[in-house]
């Protein structure tokens, strides 16, 4: 059987041979699994621990204080080389996280190895490419995970109104598995549209 356990935001209290503690009453297991956790939804920099500060002294909370945006979910304008790994504006949370971040990876040493051999110093998409790509991304939202009309969890926000910046929160609209093969399509073409390369 399954026994859900409320922690009361205490956690647990410690492991014993047979199990753990929770509140003083002992939960007998067979195998514990221990996992670091994660956050969705969250602001970027509470999520990396510190503010990224790009082009002009602009920091990544105030460039997406609207909303991400990105090309690919990977390359932000006015940031240059710097390089996300992580699922939103690309396959979006519907996808196999390793995947994505191998994925995300090779994309970028494609790129980083693009700018080595051609002597360019600083890689940064285009305003326009960008724009283009977010606006891809918005034509095509549809229902996905995390919308209003789907059960109420930290996809959407418990079913609570996330705000303006949300609705940038998306994927690739023909879904995980063509933006991977768009991705790779992408780099195989070598010419790294929307890219510049200085």
């Amino acid at each position: 059987g399954v026994t859900l356990v409320d922690t009361d935001g205490k956690g647990v209290e410690r492991i014993t041979e047979k199990g753990f503690v929770v509140a003083g009453h002992e939960y007998e297991v067979d195998c514990i699994i221990y996992a670091s956790g994660f956050e969705v939804g969250t602001a970027y920099e509470r999520r990396a621990g510190f503010d990224l500060v790009g082009r002009n002294g602009r920091k990544l909370s105030e460039a997406w204080a609207e909303g991400m945006q990105s090309l690919h979910g990977i390359h932000v304008h006015d940031f240059p080389n710097a390089f996300f790994v992580q699922p939103t504006q690309g396959a979006n949370l519907i996808s196999n996280i390793p995947h994505n971040l191998t994925e995300a990876g090779r994309t970028i040493a494609q790129v980083i190895s693009h700018a080595r051999n051609t002597g360019a110093r600083e890689v940064e998409v285009t305003r326009q490419a960008q724009d283009a790509w977010v606006a891809l991304l918005l034509k095509g939202m549809g229902r996905m995970i995390g919308s209003p009309d789907c059960t109420p969890g930290y996809y959407n926000n418990e079913g609570q109104d996330p705000g303006p910046a949300a609705r940038l929160n998306v994927g690739y609209p023909a879904g995980a598995s063509a933006y991977f093969r768009y991705l790779a399509g992408w780099r195989e073409a070598g010419r790294y549209e929307g890219l510049a390369f200085r």
